[in-house]
């Protein structure tokens, strides 16, 4: 509830939106994320109705390290993964779901970067279409779906559906 605050307190001091939000601390994610594809509609004259969210893991967990806005979208963080692992990439490469661990239940997802393309622009071929919720109780609390990155083009998405993967704002 503090960090909660902290977030809307420096939010409304600045007047402005911070360079990384923390999703999780938001009352409404969904709107800010619905915001990201309404900004990005009126600025290209795209229709809203053709446009959806693509997700980039980026290879940090550390929000410092992203000190200005994305040019495009938002940078976000606070998604919590279950029923699988992150794996960081290397240098520009982007990182991938992997095996869970044994004792971690709910690894901490690096900063996403969020952005709205056209639907027939968006890249599904080596990614799984996780499902994000706000609690795991699942159901009623689902946000939105994120494309998270596959080891390769050739690895099976049911892999990931039978696994239950999904993101969670709150690991409870």
């Amino acid at each position: 509830m503090k960090d909660r605050v902290t977030q809307l307190q420096e939010w409304s001091e600045n007047l402005e939106t911070p360079a990384v939000v923390w999703i999780s601390g938001l009352f409404n994610p969904m709107s800010y994320l619905t915001a990201i594809m309404q900004t990005t509609a009126r600025a290209t004259g795209q229709p809203l109705d053709e446009m959806v969210l693509q997700t980039d893991v980026q290879n940090t967990r550390d929000k410092a390290e992203f000190p200005e806005f994305a040019s495009v979208g938002a940078y976000i963080y606070g998604y919590f993964l279950e029923g699988a692992a992150w794996e960081m990439g290397r240098g520009d490469e982007q990182g991938y779901l992997t095996e869970m661990l044994p004792k971690d239940l709910h690894p901490v997802l690096p900063v996403v970067h969020v952005k709205s393309v056209l639907r027939a622009e968006r890249t599904t071929v080596g990614y799984y279409e996780c499902p994000v919720y706000v609690t795991s109780m699942r159901g009623p609390t689902y946000v939105f779906t994120a494309n998270l990155r596959m080891e390769s083009e050739d690895t099976d998405p049911n892999k990931w559906i039978l696994a239950g993967v999904a993101l969670l704002q709150s690991p409870e």
